[in-house]
């Protein structure tokens, strides 16, 4: 199963045995062999390279989470903390990968550097729960409702969502903005139909608001810049808005708060002992996170400014820890 899966994820036998540093001719007779096992063709040989077939792309899921479980037992017979290696691979929804899951994977590989992520986008939370069902991916990052049907779903964190506005506009926007005062605001926003978008269109309706679309972006990298340059406002999830403060970007608190609840999904029985870990991590990192925003807040700071300062504060012990860890090298 690993010679399989290493075939298809370097793109070829060449590939994958330089990275798996055996023989070429020792994988091709192993993959030829798993072929004979099952009775079918796994990849088709066209010209000198390989395509999966479908019974191939079927298999895939399934070989991802066998190794999962022989990881497992693995793990169970020696010093778990050590974690001197493994595999995550995690579905999210797309605008959920970059936040609050990018900070979560960096500073859970500052620990333990040797474990690889791969990390499956989706706009959909229906292809996201597919991932994670078929065995593809072992985790899935979700807003709430989580989905029970045949998956384990947990409550994870609150993800605060905050206004964007242009460079320039601060008088404009009191602090914070009440909701209702949003009407015939020209907004710029994700595509139509994902999950974000879903969210943010209910939300801004169940307050008498009906949002005035003025741009309409499928790539979610391009909503801040066009906010930037004047284009129109946009909520975002809080670490994302701090991203336009050095930009000049004025962001804004909503009252009342607007907040999204997210999770995670797996299939029912063990868990990687690298994933379990990882999500105690989340958990951790986003405690710390909450609980510093909240101590800020007390002495009189507005949320965002709590979060630019507990952020900041995050990105200097990061650079001191990887400063270190140059040494150290």
């Amino acid at each position: 199963m690993e010679y399989f899966l290493a075939v298809v994820d370097f793109g070829g036998v060449t590939r994958a045995a330089a990275q798996l540093r055996v023989a070429q001719p020792s994988l091709s007779q192993a993959v030829r062999k798993l072929e004979k096992d099952l009775g079918t063709e796994l990849f088709h040989r066209v010209g000198r390279g390989l395509v999966l077939s479908p019974a191939g792309e079927a298999l895939v899921g399934p070989a991802r989470a066998i190794l999962r479980d022989v990881e497992s037992a693995e793990n169970a017979v020696r010093d778990v903390g050590a974690m001197r290696g493994g595999r995550i691979d995690i579905a999210s929804l797309s605008d959920l990968s970059s936040d609050p899951l990018s900070v979560w994977v960096a500073k859970f590989r500052q620990q333990y550097p040797n474990v690889r992520f791969h990390i499956e986008e989706r706009d959909e939370t229906a292809d996201v729960v597919s991932l994670v069902r078929s065995g593809a991916c072992e985790l899935g990052i979700l807003s709430l409702p989580l989905p029970t049907d045949e998956l384990v779903g947990e409550e994870l964190i609150d993800q605060q969502l905050v206004l964007v506005c242009p460079p320039g506009t601060e008088s404009r926007w009191p602090d914070p903005v009440p909701i209702k005062e949003l009407s015939r605001v020209p907004f710029v926003m994700g595509e139509r139909g994902t999950a974000t978008r879903d969210f943010i269109d209910r939300s801004l309706r169940m307050h008498g608001v009906e949002p005035d679309v003025a741009v309409e972006v499928r790539q979610r990298g391009a909503v801040l810049p066009i906010v930037l340059a004047g284009g129109g406002v946009s909520i975002v999830a809080l670490r994302t808005g701090l991203d336009a403060l050095p930009r000049g970007g004025v962001v804004r608190e909503l009252m009342p708060r607007l907040t999204r609840r997210m999770g995670v999904v797996r299939r029912p029985g063990r868990t990687s002992a690298a994933s379990t870990a990882f999500l105690a991590c989340a958990r951790d990192s986003f405690g710390e996170f909450a609980e510093s925003v909240v101590g800020h807040m007390t002495l009189g700071r507005s949320l965002v400014e709590a979060a630019r300062l507990t952020r900041d504060a995050g990105d200097r012990q990061m650079r001191e820890h990887n400063a270190r860890a140059d040494l150290d090298s």
